[in-house]
């Protein structure tokens, strides 16, 4: 179901999702979602809508996330599966870097479940579920 073009506009969706972070521009992170988005947070907070999205983490740039990075997975191959040709589901991982070096902990990375739709000719996130990436006792990852 995927064409090339839709493989390369997703990888900007989450590529402009880090930058956003990493800039710290709350706008621009809520604006990778749709207006309607449900976003669940590793904590299980769950904010719904782009604007809520945006501001809470506008909040979080301007306070406890301040000068943090996230180091994701789109720089690897992002692989969705398409549901139909307009959504489709991906699976991404990340971390959060926060400023002061000695706040980091070795366990801070995280998985997120994405549901993506194309609307109006534009990729966005219509629901995002994030948690902490726990290994599988007997398995290795």
């Amino acid at each position: 179901m995927a064409n090339q073009e839709d493989l390369k506009d997703i990888h900007a969706l989450f590529t402009k999702l880090s930058d956003s972070w990493n800039r710290g521009d709350g706008t621009a992170y809520g604006d990778c979602f749709t207006e309607d988005a449900d976003y669940v947070t590793f904590m299980g907070q769950h904010l719904k809508g782009r604007k809520q999205i945006a501001d809470v983490h506008q909040w979080l740039f301007n306070g406890p996330l301040k000068g943090s990075v996230m180091e994701s997975s789109v720089s690897t191959e992002l692989r969705p599966r398409f549901i139909a040709s307009d959504v489709a589901i991906v699976h991404a991982t990340g971390e959060v870097r926060l400023a002061d070096p000695s706040q980091n902990t070795n366990d801070r990375g995280s998985i997120n479940t994405n549901v993506i739709v194309k609307q109006n000719g534009e990729w966005k996130l219509t629901a995002f579920h994030n948690c902490r990436i726990q290994e599988i006792p007997g398995r290795n990852r």
